[in-house]
């Protein structure tokens, strides 16, 4: 499906763009175009890879004028661009918007308006039941998202799906980088709160998600995939036995924006997800604009599930939490 293709991926300068990259340089694509608004990353990562294959954009996803230079001629887009530290969003929450809901609208527009064939775009787990400014940004985004699909409707040319996942790690703005950071310098490692549960993906996972969603999505599917948790405190020990170090574990006490437990299927979206083994498929509201057929009458069904959460997924252990650590690999500077 990717013989003779070309792919664009926005945000393509970070963790995923980077990750996709790697597995993508020896397929069948024909270009891989990577816009983003940082020349600095642009010029390392064409040092790095020295592609012909790669084409750099700089722009951003804020302007729609960039997006369509971008976009012409490309056959598939991974929407990855975002605003995602949740401090910076805290203070800056307009700014959040502009990238995470405008943007994302733009570069759907931009989408159905060039032909693409299919595109996937990236969410969180903070998009569920959100209390975070970035969390309500994506949440926005996921809605403007299943909007867009619902409106184009399954015959159309562009088809749109959409992923969410949990902590990736070793991800920029991640905490293991920060505790590896600490153990180098000598410091405490710093946790919030020990009993705080947090999903656990490599950044592979991450992509083979949105694989999986590019092979099987169909318009306005959300696909999530399980993924084990683990407590902070739980990871802090392993980073610890993992690096054989005896730093001391310091609780600094729960950040604003912060969440006890992470969900990636909300109790609403889980009566209707299908469950695909290692996936959830949740299909897009297909609700069309006659509001009483769903508000007035309802579906005459009464669903008692609970959500998907960081805290009732299978929880790893010190000794399993090492194990992912190993797979995750090092960290690049």
């Amino acid at each position: 499906m990717f013989k003779d293709k070309i792919l664009l991926i926005t945000g393509g300068t970070g963790s995923f763009g980077n990750k996709v990259l790697q597995m993508f340089l020896n397929s069948d694509l024909k270009e891989i175009r990577i816009l983003s608004r940082d020349e600095k990353k642009q010029d390392d990562m064409r040092k790095r890879y020295n592609n012909p294959k790669i084409k750099f954009y700089i722009g951003d996803v804020r302007d729609i004028t960039t997006l369509d230079n971008a976009i012409e001629g490309t056959d598939y887009v991974f929407h990855a661009a975002a605003l995602k530290q949740v401090p910076s969003c805290e203070f800056f929450p307009i700014e959040a918007a502009k990238t995470n809901v405008f943007g994302s609208y733009n570069v759907l527009e931009c989408a159905a308006k060039h032909g693409v064939k299919k595109i996937v775009c990236l969410s969180t787990d903070k998009a569920a039941y959100p209390i975070n400014a970035m969390g309500m940004s994506k949440a926005l985004m996921e809605k403007i998202i299943i909007a867009k699909a619902r409106m184009l409707g399954n015959d159309a040319k562009t088809t749109i799906c959409l992923t969410r996942y949990g902590n990736v790690m070793g991800s920029r703005g991640s905490v293991i980088p920060l505790f590896y950071k600490l153990i180098k310098e000598g410091k405490p490692l710093t946790v919030t709160d020990p009993e705080m549960t947090r999903y656990m993906m490599t950044l592979e996972d991450a992509v083979k998600l949105v694989m999986y969603a590019f092979e099987h999505g169909n318009q306005g599917d959300l696909f999530v995939q399980k993924a084990p948790g683990a407590t902070i405190d739980t990871l802090a020990k392993a980073v610890k036995k993992y690096k054989n170090s005896d730093a001391e574990i310091k609780i600094i006490g729960t950040r604003h924006g912060e969440k006890d437990h992470e969900v990636l299927v909300t109790r609403e979206e889980m009566t209707k997800a299908e469950d695909l083994g290692n996936y959830f498929r949740i299909p897009m509201d297909n609700r069309d604009l006659n509001y009483d057929k769903f508000y007035a009458e309802g579906d005459g069904t009464v669903r008692k599930v609970e959500a998907y959460t960081s805290n009732n997924t299978r929880q790893l252990d010190v000794d399993g939490m090492i194990e992912l650590l190993k797979k995750m690999g090092e960290i690049e500077e």
